[in-house]
Order: C-alpha cells, then structure tokens, then sequence
C-alpha cells in the first residue's frame, strides 16, 4: 500500500496542477515580517510608476520583481506567465480539446506533420503532409504557431471546416471537422523489438501515464514479452504519484518486517512530507527489467530508476541521469499566471538524495552542468567509476538491497555506461536545419507516395525497407542546393547515421512519431547494448 503521512494533497516531483487562488502568506511566515516587506514593494512600484522617466508598466516589474525573487532560491523555483500557464496545464492533464493534429508551419503553409492517433483528424483521414490552406471561410495561408492554436483548438463538440491541399491529389478536398478532447500520450512508443523482448518509451508523467503504460505493457505480453526496455531518456519527469505507480508495477511489496519504499520526502513543514511503500500484486514484478536514462532525465524519471536500482530490481543503462531531488508545489494566482515552489526534497529507498548542488550557480551553468559530465564506458555494478567522475558523485555512499555501493548529489549513475558517440558538424547541421525533414517530405509528395500502400506495419517496413544509393545521392544533390558545406571526411563518418535519419523521417510520416523513434533504435548504442543484458539484468534481481 502506498504509505502517506496526510492525504488530500497530491505532491509533484516536477509540478502539480493542484491549483489555488491564492495563498495565505501570513500563516507561512511572520505577519509582521511579511506585511512589512509587502509595504517597501509597494513603495518602490508606486514611485517608480509615479516619477520613472519614461512611462511603466506595472504587470511587467511585478513580473520581474517575482522571477527576481524566485530566482535566488533554486533553479525549480518559477514563474509562469498567464500566456504560457495552460499549455503547461494541458501537458500535465494529458489532455486537450482541439482537432487533433501536430503541425509546423512552412513557407506561410499549415503542414499537417502527422494526425493524433485516434483523434477527429485521424478517424476522418487526414494524413501527414496534408497542408490546410483554408480554416473556414478564410485563408490559413501567413498563419503563425499561435494563430493556428487558436484556430484550430477550441471546446469539444464544436466544428470547424478545412480545405486541404494533398500531395498526389489534383483537387483540394473540404473536411469539417468535429473537436473532440485530444489526449497528450506519454507513451511515445510501445512495440516488440525481438520475439521475447518488449520496448516502451515515456516522454513524460502526467495523470494518464500509468493507464497509459498499464495499456502498453497488457498489449505487449499478448504479443510474447517476457522481457522489457523501459526507455525514460529526455523524460524530464512530472507526477511524483505516477512516478510511484510506475514503480510499483515491477516491485513487490517486500515484507511486514522490510516494506519495499519507493519515494519519500522531507521538508521544512511536516505537511508536505510523504512516503510510499510498493504492493505485491503486480504481473510484471517478476519480468526481467531494463531502464535506459540519459543527461536529460530528471525527477520523476530519477524515481522510478532510483527505485529499481536500490531494490536490485533490474539494470540502469545509459548516461548518469540530470540530478533533480527537489519536489515542487504550484499555486495559480488571480491573474491566470502561476509560480512554482520548491517545498520539498525526496529521497530514493536507500536515502539517497539525488539533487546535484545549485548553491552559487545561475541557471544556465546548472543545466549546462548535467550534459558536461565525463564518465568512463563500461560495467559499472558495484560502482566504481563514481569516484573517477567529478565533485557530482562524490556525495554519501548508500547501499542498494544486496549491498551494491551507490551514490546521491548527482542524479542516477547507471549499472551500465553507454555513451553516444559525437556526431560531427555536417550532420549536426543537417539536423538544426531540419534538412532531413525537408527532403523526406518532398519525397513522400512525389515517389514516396506509393509507400503508404506498400508498408501498412512498422516492424515491416523496419526489416525490409532499405535507402538506396541512389537515394542518398539525391539527398546529397539536396543539400548542396541549400548551400551546405559537404566535408569529404565527414560525410563518410556520418553515412551510416544518414541513411538512417532518412528512414526514420518516411518512418514518421508513415507511422507517425513511434515510427521515427523504432526505426532510429538500429543504430542506437544504449538500446543495442540494452539488449545484451538481460542475462545480468535476470542475476541482479535474482530471478534465474
């Protein structure tokens, strides 16, 4: 059972979307103290909007004074503004009302870069590459990323008319579209990558992570897993609670004596400390478990690997994660902006904190921080690189449930580290300006189309579809048209990762975003090496 000290909140490890109006400040700190200082804000705005030289706006240094503030607590401690406030709400909702479709907009045209599964867009046929030229009786033609949003989004129930321009079709074709609440999955991608082994990848934490990952798991295991990859790299976390549930999904309860904890908190007020404590019950306690982290996942994503590494109950890969052990409330404020407040730090089963030192640090140096860490490759079980990689990981030494040394202060360092090699300049730049995605996508408008008919199953198209030399000259005749450099030396390095990124953009166009992410798994060395290590993986959680 999940174990808390008080009920009725729900504590974020990223965010929570409980919302208040308001908050009552005196009751936090001294109301003398407060009023006080509430009283010399009020002076300093009142003046400067009196006598400053030029004309003010008072929203804006209010702004300013609030991110000033915020700013010299910690880097999770922020302010949101009322424009950016409810997308950030819809993210962690998981959910929005709309047409249900991913766009970009390109030369002053909507283009449809694929329809959300399931959504208006997808059950009536708009397909990616679709371009909207036409929202109801007016030209879509100039629009910008905000004035399709608020175009296009709107209440369910409501309609909307479109005209498309379709790529191999002579004549524009009209939809009326129905809006309908559109989900925001979690779950980029859920397939089976060998006869035995299973791949999920969670991007986030929001309130449907856990149903969504429940549904992805149940459709795996009826398609032969016995195994899993669970990928959260680049998940920058979200709902501590789903983080939890996450975990309890491949952890027993433990016993009365030693109950499995997977998260706990500490804080300066007793109210926002909590703890939770795994159940027994769970189909997949028992499945041989992979976790892949990177750089780039942090809080919620930290918890879930925290808990499987402390309990031994699979192998961490990857790079050491991004060090986020701070728990953050959120409070509307009557304007429709919010701030975020740092209330508490939590703490792996071991007692492990895992929040990397901020203290005299902008926030830019912070961030840059997590990607500049230096790590030897190799096996790291018992953890001995730590010492060998940086002041990060030289925090306290804990003990996973066999007696494994680990260490906090400086995000999780996995059981296994796989690096990805660097790429050169060529490619990055391909990719910055999203090269790859333009020729794809005049490619699927001409020859290409007739592989919508051809491939109708991923996992088909992975095995069977192959990028010609021909075609890799094509795109290298593209590239040079767009005034890009070809070093020699370069272009040979990066051929294999062109061919792929190649396929990978028909893939997505094909088979939308989990098309792009299966396909680019070929090449990928932290997922290859993944694969390799179930056997270790079975002996660490003594399951064989």
């Amino acid at each position: 059972m999940m174990k808390k000290k008080f009920s009725g909140w729900t504590v974020a490890a990223l965010v929570s979307v409980s919302l208040f109006a308001g908050m009552e400040i005196n009751k936090v700190i001294s109301a003398d103290n407060i009023y006080e200082q509430l009283k010399k804000f009020q002076d300093v705005l009142s003046f400067t909007e009196k006598y400053y030289v030029d004309n003010t706006d008072a929203q804006k240094l209010t702004e300013a004074a609030i991110n000033g503030m915020l700013n010299t607590l910690d880097p999770h401690s922020v302010y949101i503004p009322a424009k950016a406030f409810e997308r950030v709400a819809e993210d962690f909702r998981g959910k929005f009302e709309g047409i249900g479709i991913s766009f970009r907009v390109i030369n002053d045209t909507i283009t449809v870069l694929e329809p959300i599964g399931g959504g208006p867009s997808a059950r009536l046929g708009i397909l990616s590459n679709d371009r909207i030229v036409r929202i109801d009786d007016s030209s879509a033609i100039g629009f910008d990323d905000q004035k399709v949003m608020r175009t296009l989004r709107g209440p369910k129930g409501t309609k909307v008319k479109v005209l498309i321009a379709r790529p191999g079709v002579s004549e524009k074709l009209d939809f009326e579209i129905t809006r309908d609440e559109i989900p925001l999955y979690s779950v980029e991608a859920s397939v089976m990558v060998t006869k035995d082994v299973g791949y999920v990848r969670v991007n986030k934490f929001n309130e449907q992570t856990h149903a969504e990952l429940s549904r992805a798991l149940l459709k795996l295991k009826g398609e032969g897993m016995k195994r899993l990859i669970l990928d959260l790299r680049n998940n920058p976390g979200g709902y501590l609670e789903e983080a939890v549930r996450m975990s309890d999904l491949f952890l027993d309860g433990g016993t009365k004596e030693k109950p499995k904890t997977i998260v706990y908190t500490k804080a300066r007020k007793s109210d926002f400390e909590e703890s939770y404590a795994a159940k027994t019950g769970e189909e997949y306690e028992k499945t041989p478990l992979i976790v892949l982290i990177n750089n780039a996942s942090a809080s919620a994503s930290e918890i879930v690997a925290g808990a499987v590494q402390d309990w031994d109950r699979g192998l961490i890969v990857g790079e050491p994660s991004f060090g986020k052990g701070l728990v953050q409330r959120q409070w509307k404020l009557g304007d429709g902006s919010a701030f975020r407040l740092t209330i508490a730090r939590y703490y792996t089963p071991s007692g492990r904190l895992i929040q990397r030192p901020y203290d005299g640090k902008d926030k830019e140096k912070y961030q840059r921080e997590a990607y500049e860490r230096s790590e030897e490759e190799g096996e790291n079980i018992d953890h001995q690189f730590e010492s060998k990689n940086g002041a990060d990981s030289l925090g306290p030494v804990f003990k996973t449930n066999s007696g494994r040394s680990v260490r906090g202060g400086g995000g999780i360092t996995p059981d296994y580290i796989v690096k990805f090699a660097h790429v050169t300049d060529l490619y990055t730049t391909l990719f910055r300006r999203n090269l790859f995605y333009d020729y794809i996508k005049s490619y699927m408008e001409g020859p290409g189309l007739k592989l919508r008919q051809e491939y109708t199953q991923l996992l088909r198209f992975k095995e069977k579809y192959q990028i010609s030399d021909e075609f890799v000259e094509g795109f290298r005749k593209f590239i040079s048209s767009k005034d890009v450099s070809i070093n020699e030396e370069e272009y040979r390095k990066d051929l294999v990762l062109i061919k792929l990124a190649l396929k990978s953009w028909i893939a997505r166009t094909l088979f939308g975003f989990e098309g792009l992410i299966v396909t680019s798994l070929d090449v990928d060395p932290q997922f290859q090496k993944a694969l390799t290590l179930f056997p270790e993986a079975e002996k660490i959680a003594r399951l064989n």
